[in-house]
Order: structure tokens, then sequence, then C-alpha cells
């Protein structure tokens, strides 16, 4: 299926179809577990995580992977500066949601900043292999940002919504993501 690509491309795709099958089981498991009525508690649902996290790690893996073998001459941003900037972007983040909004903190918050940056990663590695061009490359790095406000705006209210409203609020984030991987791929394997 990528035969005709390079080792660090192939990496990317793959990570990107794994991180679409993450996301598939991730919503799977919030369907089930957080419906407002019936919801399907404990293992009988729980098990679905499983899947996802090890999608979700492999997938990193590979994006990773597929990303630091970038030539260094040819990316848009130095990677060091956007791992460096996720990490600053998510204590400011933490300390804001949590200190001025009040908002408990949980693991979305960090898979929003993480995904984020693994984005720009992959941006910036698609453009230096010559998968996407510079105006290309800079509007999906528009959409990611645009994509990952919405998360986060979903991420704060969902305590302040009811059950019906707080349950499809959940869902938006793992959608938006799916929906960007899935548009990665096909535009690079379209390429």
């Amino acid at each position: 299926m990528f035969s005709h690509f390079e080792l660090q491309t192939k990496q990317i795709l793959t990570g990107n179809i794994l991180l679409i099958f993450c996301c598939a089981f991730y919503l799977a498991w919030w369907i089930l577990a957080f419906k407002p009525t019936g919801a399907v508690k404990g293992m009988r649902s729980g098990w679905l995580l499983l899947p996802a996290v090890i999608f979700g790690v492999v997938a990193i893996l590979q994006i990773v992977r597929g990303s630091s073998a970038a030539d260094r001459q040819f990316v848009l941003f130095s990677q060091t500066a956007v791992l460096i900037g996720g990490v600053i972007v998510y204590i400011v983040l933490l300390a804001a949601t949590r200190l001025l909004l009040n908002r408990q903190v949980t693991t979305e918050l960090f898979l929003i900043v993480g995904w984020t940056v693994l984005m720009f990663l992959e941006m910036n590695a698609l453009y230096a292999q010559g998968q996407y061009s510079r105006t290309a490359a800079i509007v999906m790095l528009v959409v990611t940002v645009i994509a990952a406000a919405v998360s986060l705006v979903c991420y704060l209210l969902y305590y302040n919504l009811d059950s019906m409203r707080g349950y499809v609020d959940g869902m938006v984030p793992l959608l938006i993501i799916g929906v960007m991987m899935v548009v990665v791929t096909v535009s690079v394997m379209r390429s």
C-alpha cells in the first residue's frame, strides 16, 4: 500500500492509521461508558481502552520515528522548538485551567496538547520529505491549531454541561482528531 514512499513517510502514514484506530476504540469506549442512560461501566466497556492505548503508543512511536528523520535543512521550524513549545503550552494551560478556571485536570488536556505537538512534528516532516508544499503544510498547521482550540473549548465546557451535552461534547475532540488523521493520510497517499 505504501510501497512507493520513503521509509519515513511510511512510518508517518502507519502511525496515522494506528492513531485512527486509537480514536475509534477510545470513541467506542466513550459512547458506551458515558451514555447518559444505560452506561456500560467497568470492564464491560473498559476493555476498549486497552487497544486504544496500544494503538496510540505504537502510533506515536511510528510518527515520531518518521518525523525525526526529516532533513533538518528543509524543515519549516526546529523540532526541538516544537517539543519545548509543547511543554510550555501544556504547563500554561494546566495552570490556567486549574488555577484560574478551577477546572478539574484530566488526561484529555495532555492528549490535546500532545496530539497538537505530534501534528506539528508530522507537518514539518511531510514538508521536509516533499509530501506537502509549504502552503499545504502551513494550511494543515492552521487547521491543527483550530482543531486543538475547538478540542480545548470542549475540554473546558465539559463539566458545565448537562449529561447529554457533556456526552456529545466529549466525543468532539476524538472525532476531530480521527478525521484530521484521515485527511492527512489520504492527502499524502494521493500525492
